[in-house]
């Protein structure tokens, strides 16, 4: 068998010399990127860290009373960010909030469009599906090589790893929703004389919202498990105590900031889910 280990297929070298001619003809588009999230990183983390802790625990609480018209959650809410501030970790968990928030932003622009295309472009999806399969099966590891390259140390590598670890989410569960609309109503619609605009925006998209929602709900949560992982490019938030008990070996501190992780799952899972029948 050393022919055949001899005769070694260049895929790492094709990845090498593709990733240098895009740092070397994609300086401007990367430098773009790099500005908007920047800029969308900076304007989340103000909201959430320059008003004072309490203000921000009660719109957030409110938000949810609203959403829920009931007091168990918000109560949960409520219980959770006092919890997170007790212990002393308020800042970490903005900065969390703030790409987990980021990424929302980013994978709902990308992925409820393109799951919209490609639910009417059968044709599409069949293309798109085993890509969507290689982003969501390798290594979220791998993600931080390129993310480095292109965009240095810090926030925006991190959130690109996450956008492209997350963005299959949204773009099948849009996909979903919208591949699944009722035939009837579809029918009715065309009978109607509907244009398919009209048709997406008033009978497409209201069907699909649950899984939309579903969506929006599974890219908070993927988001939110690569903190640690977004941490190891220098990102801030719960990641970096993390890491920092990893590197210590402090049990204490690597289970209370994992644990402060867990809170802020449960508030965010329980916060989001208004539209399912709990």
């Amino acid at each position: 068998m050393n022919w055949l280990t001899e005769h070694k297929l260049p895929v790492g070298d094709v990845a090498e010399a593709l990733f240098d001619w895009l740092q070397k003809n994609g300086a401007v588009i990367f430098d773009g990127m790099a500005l908007f999230m920047e800029a969308l990183i900076d304007g989340i983390l103000w909201c959430l860290q320059t008003p004072p802790e309490l203000l921000v625990i009660s719109i957030m609480v409110l938000a949810t009373a609203y959403l829920h018209r009931e007091w168990k959650t918000p109560a949960l809410v409520a219980f959770g960010f006092l919890f997170i501030l007790n212990q002393g970790y308020w800042e970490e968990t903005t900065e969390s909030l703030t790409l987990v928030l980021s990424a929302c932003v980013v994978c709902m622009g990308i992925g409820v469009p393109i799951g919209i295309a490609a639910a009417h472009r059968p044709r599409l999806y069949a293309w798109m599906r085993p890509v969507l399969d290689l982003m969501q099966t390798l290594p979220t590891f791998v993600y931080l090589i390129p993310a480095i390259v292109f965009f240095g140390i810090g926030m925006v590598p991190g959130l690109i790893a996450t956008v492209i670890f997350v963005v299959p989410a949204p773009i099948r569960l849009t996909y979903l929703g919208i591949s699944s609309t009722p035939k009837a109503l579809v029918e009715a619609a065309d009978a109607f004389g509907a244009t398919p605009r009209e048709k997406l925006w008033k009978v497409e998209l209201p069907a699909a919202l649950p899984q939309i929602m579903a969506g929006l709900n599974q890219t908070i949560m993927l988001s939110l498990s690569m903190v640690v992982i977004a941490a190891l490019v220098g990102a801030d938030g719960l990641g970096v105590p993390v890491v920092r008990a990893l590197n210590r070996v402090d049990t204490g501190l690597g289970f209370e900031a994992g644990l402060i992780i867990v809170v802020v799952a449960i508030m965010l899972d329980r916060a989001l889910r208004w539209g399912d029948g709990k």
